[in-house]
């Protein structure tokens, strides 16, 4: 894994609307299951699939790289995708207000992406 995954991801993300755009290095919490988690969300469950289609379309091509595992499409309130050392959070807006992942991580290294809108 390289920092630029991540950064593949946050554009990819931003490439579809997503807001809030957050990575959080969890490598130095030793009871994290991941390195990283990369939270973004959208305010409608077609653009959280969006999002989410994006992103693996883009791992795939610049990184080669497939999603290990996926869930949450059927309702895209909050898709997780993982990618092994890297845990993909697609939140529909207030899923994401609720579940609060940033500040249940709070002691993880946070990088914000920020795009202009």
């Amino acid at each position: 894994m390289n920092i630029n995954e991540l950064q593949v991801i946050a554009d990819a993300m931003a490439e579809k609307k997503g807001k809030n755009i957050v990575s959080l290095d969890l490598k130095s919490i030793g009871t994290a299951i991941s390195d990283y988690f990369i939270v973004c969300n959208a305010d409608s469950t077609t653009n959280v699939v969006a999002i989410a289609d994006n992103i693996e379309d883009m791992m795939a091509e610049k990184c080669h790289r497939k999603v290990l595992r996926a869930q949450g499409r059927e309702n895209a309130f909050w898709i997780i995708m993982d990618y092994g050392d890297i845990v993909v959070h697609v939140f529909q807006t207030p899923m994401r207000e609720f579940y609060r992942l940033e500040d249940l991580w709070a002691d993880a290294d946070r990088t914000d992406y920020n795009y202009d809108e």
